[in-house]
């Protein structure tokens, strides 16, 4: 199991170490480093930042929305950043959900998940391989443009620029069953959310998942790649606070899905105000009456609380936080399933150090 050090997306303004944690991630052997985005700091200029100042450390989008760029604009970041850094590139997408989407980008949240993604993916990998001017009789990212609205005067065309490799790693982000499934067909590589070491059968996969994934892809390797907070510290308890912060902002603020909601909250149906992929996700890994309160005290402005609610052992089994033996007794369940690459939430040099230690 390789490691990577993912830096998140900013909050009110840049971490001032996140350079100096990328080049001690590199220093230790880590094999990549991840940036994202949601609605402030963007994806790829700060790894651009970090691709200057690094030499080896492969470079990764955890996630880039789909919304905030044509599939074509993504691909010219992601060739023109692998051109940059020497080939280090690898570019993790992710659809978000419709609070962002039409809240912040002004789009409609696409009434086919899968086939919007689908799409997406392959006008990426064709500008990647340039062997035909670009064109997709798509459903949500047509090329030509064929709309009503347009002049008709669209031309299909060919990157000018020559991208450095055609095979450039493209990885998605994906919760649901058939999200996953379709992530194995078309995808070099999966980045799960809330991933528990016990718990793979939630997603639909098992830990044959890559190597049937590799079958479907041709024989490529194909990477399981999961993001969790790592912090080695005494108080396991006062660990976990950053953990169930994000969950309690995920579970209880975002990730609605269009749809009537089928049931009160707690009324063991969906929470009120429709489907929350997010809350979704923690009740399939077994917290299903936990996450309908944490969308109540969250909706009724009682943040605080939201977060108190998230259980201790569930923001337990998705991170590794603890003293060192307990993290490298736990470090062991996440070698033995199908995860390829953990990419650790790490906020501190000494805990990238220890998990190196424990890893090698």
């Amino acid at each position: 199991m390789r490691l990577g050090l993912a830096l998140g997306y900013w909050g009110r303004g840049p971490a001032a170490d996140q350079v100096t944690l990328a080049q001690e991630a590199e220093r230790l052997g880590y094999d990549s480093v991840w940036t994202a985005e949601s609605w402030g700091s963007d994806a790829f200029t700060p790894l651009t930042w970090i691709a200057a100042r690094t030499s080896r450390i492969k470079l990764g989008t955890a996630v880039a929305q789909m919304a905030a760029r044509s599939p074509t604009t993504t691909a010219m970041h992601a060739l023109t950043l692998d051109h940059l850094s020497g080939g280090r590139m690898m570019l993790g997408l992710g659809l978000s959900g419709p609070q962002v989407v039409e809240g912040w980008y002004g789009r409609p949240f696409p009434a086919s998940p899968l086939t919007a993604t689908r799409e997406y993916v392959d006008v990426v990998r064709q500008v990647l391989r340039r062997e035909a001017p670009v064109a997709l009789d798509g459903r949500f990212h047509p090329l030509p443009y064929p709309g009503p609205d347009g002049t008709g005067l669209g031309k299909s065309l060919k990157p000018i620029t020559h991208p450095l490799r055609a095979d450039l790693p493209v990885l998605l982000g994906a919760e649901g069953p058939k999200n996953v499934a379709q992530t194995t067909r078309i995808a070099d590589g999966w980045l799960p959310l809330y991933w528990s070491p016990t718990r793979s059968e939630v997603y639909g996969v098992t830990s044959a998942g890559p190597d049937e994934a590799r079958r479907e892809t041709g024989g490529r390797p194909f990477l399981v790649a999961p993001m969790a907070r790592v912090t080695v510290c005494d108080d396991v308890a006062e660990g976990l606070l950053p953990v169930k912060a994000m969950l309690g902002f995920y579970v209880g603020g975002m990730g609605p899905m269009k749809g009537p909601a089928k049931g009160p909250a707690g009324s063991g149906g969906r929470a009120a105000g429709g489907r929350h992929f997010h809350a979704d996700l923690m009740a399939r890994m077994g917290y299903e009456e936990e996450a309908h309160r944490i969308q109540r005290l969250f909706r009724e402005g009682r943040r605080q609380e939201a977060v108190q609610a998230v259980p201790d052992a569930f923001a337990d089994e998705i991170s590794l936080v603890g003293p060192r033996e307990r993290v490298a007794e736990r470090l062991e369940l996440w070698r033995k399933g199908p995860v390829t690459d953990l990419l650790a939430l790490a906020p501190d040099p000494h805990t990238l150090r220890v998990l190196a230690e424990l890893n090698a």
